[in-house]
């Protein structure tokens, strides 16, 4: 059998040697990183392969697996872990390498960043959440003036969702002296509509801060791309 233009084997250990237009690494060092495709990027961060696959080929399957790099972003660390040739290690710089993207992207902190209108809250929050693959609720706690004074993860859940309590919710508020909240969290799906449970801890959410003298401002839900604001949609 004739071997292929890009592979041939080294004598009687079989192992492939690709040609240089096949190595990621080197074409990425030698025609700079805009001249690589996502799945050689992916190569790149794999850094090598397995005894069955190059790690160009485990790339494309495990680009193929998640959905692309799309899905691939919004992957669980469990999720990950399947995908055969996947350990602990190439798992964690997948990971690393999504949350650097994610930090980058993010907008500078001001000193004081002021949310007055439900769309600042999405546009702070989207690049920060929108594409984390695990359900985290948060809130944004603000001074008298709607300026920023902590952003507080209360709690982080699974794929399927996470468990709040007004109470913890409103305990970071009061120990940081907050004016008013804005209520935050994630939705990994890619669909930022509210489910049934968003809508009854908003209410909650909103009694309790009625009790607490600690207004709600707003909830929002961030999703790839897209956000649903409970005040923007008259529904607090």
């Amino acid at each position: 059998m004739e071997p292929t233009p890009t592979a041939r084997d080294s004598g009687a250990s079989g192992l492939r040697v690709l040609t240089p237009a096949d190595r990621p690494r080197e074409k990425l060092l030698d025609l700079g990183v805009g001249s690589l495709g996502v799945n050689e990027l992916v190569a790149v961060l794999l850094g090598s392969g397995t005894r069955a696959r190059s790690a160009l080929e485990l790339a494309n399957h495990l680009l193929d697996r998640t959905g692309g790099l799309e899905g691939l972003s919004r992957s669980s660390p469990a999720e990950l872990a399947r995908v055969p040739g996947l350990k602990d290690a190439r798992v964690a710089k997948i990971l690393a390498a999504f949350e650097l993207g994610r930090r980058a992207a993010s907008p500078p902190l001001s000193p004081r960043p002021q949310f007055r209108l439900p769309g600042d809250a999405a546009r702070f929050l989207l690049p920060r959440f929108g594409t984390r693959p695990l359900e985290a609720f948060g809130i944004l706690v603000l001074d008298t003036r709607n300026r920023l004074k902590q952003l507080q993860i209360v709690s982080t859940g699974s794929l399927s969702g996470s468990l709040v309590h007004p109470r913890e919710v409103f305990r970071e508020a009061t120990m940081l002296q907050g004016a008013s909240i804005i209520a935050f969290h994630n939705h990994p799906s890619g669909d930022p509509e509210p489910s049934r449970e968003d809508r009854e801890l908003t209410l909650r959410l909103v009694r309790a801060g009625q009790i607490l003298g600690i207004e709600l401002l707003d909830h929002v839900i961030v999703a790839s791309g897209s956000y649903w604001s409970f005040k923007e949609r008259g529904e607090m």
